[in-house]
This record gives structure tokens, C-alpha cells and sequence, in this order.
């Protein structure tokens, strides 16, 4: 195939893509290559092993001159980049499901001491019972870590978001962790073309970390997790937030200079045939791509149906979510994770209140699907949406949580 030329505004020069064959894992690898980070702590789990085998394999061959630790537990990887971090040098790790609740702990930690760690996650359901295949329950989890969360539909939004996450985190106004996603063995294992930058184009783009400290400046000592009395926790605490309050046009704005970069869109939402939609699905992760066949067949139908998916769930696009779904008859919200004991789903409720604080009034519905990996077909897809039209015919919305693909 033949490569991709684009242009970039700052320096007017052709950037030129290679088309690769690679599945979700591989291309993440790419990236953490192309970024070559000081320090790659990681303890392999499935699905996202595949990553941690391919830039282990970087390392050893001296591609890299990342520091690769192999720890011993993901509790420890989360440590080291922590610790690495806070030494004044750049980190990722590599996790899922399990591994990602082991490092509950440290996740909390590394966000509230403002360190730009970076974690590739490969979405997978949490045990019991076990089960290796993908669902997004284990990020859902780490919703409310202080983490900015990224989410990709296929391997190419999977290399894209992993350059992007370096900036973003790293950017002065914002200064948090990030974790980019990918659903388990759907993209991480799936080949698909990705158009992959040039090293030097990707390294100038990601561009050399400077940190505002370091523990192993002996000149400029500064204390790193220090105890905190009630009288300044809240103000601490306030202040990640507002971290992650400026996150967002910072995302959009490097998003933007990405797509100048690559001509790949890189926004926050992006809506599929919204403009003159009726109704509406809501969605996140590899998914999308079932649902816009099933959009595209209902629009042959004379349907006039539209999908929203979410790139950036953390910070939560709140007031783009309610510009596009304001006048809509019907919407409905597709989690692939549950929350039991709570009145909906993590996105749905998420959704509910980005409308109802600024006074859209439209009926929704929360719709569960995927969950251990159960597939989603566009048969399905389109029932929701049928379901959608009696909603938006009666005007009376659904309270209860209705589930895809369940023989339940």
C-alpha cells in the first residue's frame, strides 16, 4: 500500500504514514517505542500481555533504551512508575481486569501526587467468575481515580490515543495520569492496517518530557506524599479536580493538532450521522463500529437514526454530549458494564446528568451489553433503536435497565 503524505502547519513539511498490519497490542507497543519512555514497569495479564511481550522484546534488543522492569505483581508496577515518575523521568505499565484493580491503591496515589504516568489497559471483566474476555467493567471501576481515561474503537484510535496520552498528560495545565483503553482481544488481537508515523514525526509530536520537579534534584528538594490535616486535604483535592476541569480543551487541542498531523480525527465525541438524527445511540469502544452498520441499514430504511461515541469519558464531555442529543426523540445509553445496586449504568449516568443540568429534556433509555465478551451484532443494535421509536411514539421513558444479547 502506498503511504500517507500530510502536511503540518507548524513546519509545512510532508509527515508520511506507513501503513502497518498490527492488532491493537502491537500498535500500542509502536507507540511506547516511538515515545521510548525511561522507565516501562510491567507484570503481564491477559489480554493486554501482548504489549508487555512485544516492548519487552524492544527493550532487549536495544530498539529502546527504556529502563523495562518485570515486576512482581501490577501493585509494584504501579509503584515503580510512580517512583520513577517522581524522580523526574517519563513511565507507562501495561495492565487489565485484575491487574488493574490490584493497583487500586496506587492509582489514587500517583493521580493525587500529579504525576503523568500513562497505563495502557486492555479492557477485560473482573472475576468471579473468571473469564479472560473483554468487557469494561475494570476501567468503569477506576471512573473516579483522577484519572483522565481515553478510549479506543479499533488498533488505529489504539497507536493514536497512545501518542496523545503522553502530551496530554504531560501538559502544564494538567498534570494527571492518563489511561488509554482498548476492549480485550476485540482490538487488542485484531490486525487491522494502522497508519504509523515516522519516529522522528511522532517523537517531535509527543516532544521531551520536562518535569516541574524532581526528588533527585538535590538543589531543589522537594517533598513527594506528605501527610495532609483536614485543614488542606479538601483544598488538595480541589485542586486535581480543576486539573481535570482544564484537561478538556487541552485534549480538544491537541486532538486538533493531531488531526492536523495525521488528518485522523481525534475529538472528544464523535457523532455519526447526527445531523438531522431523530433518534440516538450513545456508545464507547470497538462497538461503535457495529453500530454505525446498523445506523447506516435503519437510514436505508428511511429511519433516521445517529450514534455518539465517546473518546474522552474522563473528563466527561458533558456540554458537547448535551448540544448533540438536545431535540433528539429518543436516545439511548449502551454500557458495557454494570453497577449494581445503582439507579443506572456508569455512562448512562453520566449522560443523565450532562442533560438534565442544563435542561434537555429527552427520554432515555440504559441499555447493558457485552458483558465477559458476549458479541454485539447489528440485529441487536437495531432493536434498541426500535425500541427507541415506541419510546419516542409514546413519550413515556423506559426507568428500567434493558440488556443486548442476554438469554437471561
Amino acid at each position: 500500500m502506498a503511504a500517507i503524505a500530510r502536511r503540518t502547519p507548524k513546519t509545512n513539511r510532508l509527515v508520511v504514514s506507513t501503513p502497518h498490519s498490527l492488532n491493537g497490542g502491537l500498535a500500542v507497543a509502536e507507540a511506547m517505542r516511538q515515545t521510548n519512555p525511561d522507565v516501562v514497569a510491567c507484570y503481564p495479564i491477559t489480554p493486554s500481555t501482548v504489549v508487555v511481550e512485544k516492548f519487552s522484546e524492544f527493550a532487549a534488543s536495544g530498539v529502546v533504551d527504556s529502563e523495562f522492569v518485570a515486576v512482581e505483581s501490577e501493585h509494584s508496577a504501579m509503584s515503580a512508575c510512580l517512583a520513577a515518575t517522581a524522580g523526574g523521568v517519563r513511565s507507562q505499565t501495561v495492565t487489565s481486569s485484575q491487574g488493574l484493580a490490584f493497583m487500586w491503591e496506587v492509582l489514587y496515589a500517583v493521580s493525587g501526587l500529579r504525576l503523568p504516568v500513562v497505563l495502557h489497559s486492555a479492557n477485560r471483566t473482573l472475576s468471579a467468575p473468571i473469564n479472560i474476555h473483554g468487557d469494561q467493567s475494570d476501567t468503569m471501576g477506576a471512573r473516579d481515580c483522577g484519572w483522565i481515561q481515553l478510549y479506543a474503537e479499533n488498533p488505529q484510535e489504539a497507536y493514536d490515543n497512545s501518542l496523545m496520552a503522553v502530551r496530554i498528560a504531560e501538559h502544564p495545565d494538567v498534570l494527571l495520569p492518563v489511561l488509554e483503553s482498548q476492549d480485550g482481544f476485540t482490538v487488542t488481537h485484531s490486525v487491522e492496517r494502522v497508519d504509523v508515523l515516522p519516529d522522528d514525526a511522532a517523537r517531535e509530536f509527543v516532544g521531551e518530557y520536562s518535569p516541574l520537579s524532581s526528588l533527585l534534584n538535590v538543589k531543589n528538594p522537594v517533598t513527594v506524599g506528605a501527610l495532609v490535616s483536614p485543614q488542606y486535604g479538601f483544598e488538595v483535592k480541589l485542586a486535581s479536580l480543576e486539573a481535570m476541569n482544564r484537561a478538556a480543551p487541552v485534549i480538544a487541542e491537541i486532538g486538533r493538532e493531531f488531526e492536523d498531523l495525521t488528518g485522523r480525527s481525534a475529538k472528544l465525541l464523535e457523532p455519526y450521522r447526527m445531523d438531522d438524527a431523530e433518534l440516538a445511540i450513545v456508545i464507547i469502544g470497538s462497538v461503535a463500529g457495529t453500530a454505525r452498520v446498523a445506523v447506516d441499514s435503519l437510514r436505508a430504511d428511511g429511519i433516521k437514526a445517529g450514534l455518539v461515541k465517546i473518546r474522552s469519558y474522563r473528563p466527561f464531555p458533558s456540554e458537547e454530549m448535551a448540544e448533540m442529543l438536545s431535540g433528539m426523540r429518543a436516545v439511548a445509553v449502551l454500557d458495557r458494564s454494570m453497577s449494581p445496586g445503582a439507579a443506572s449504568s456508569p455512562i448512562h449516568s453520566d449522560v443523565c446528568v450532562a442533560l438534565f443540568s442544563r435542561s434537555v429534556n429527552v427520554p432515555l433509555v440504559n441499555y447493558v451489553y457485552g458483558i465477559g465478551g458476549r458479541d454485539t451484532y447489528p440485529n441487536q443494535i437495531k432493536d434498541v433503536f426500535k425500541d427507541l421509536q415506541k419510546i419516542a411514539d409514546t413519550g413515556r421513558p423506559v426507568s428500567e435497565i434493558r440488556y443486548v444479547g442476554s438469554s437471561g
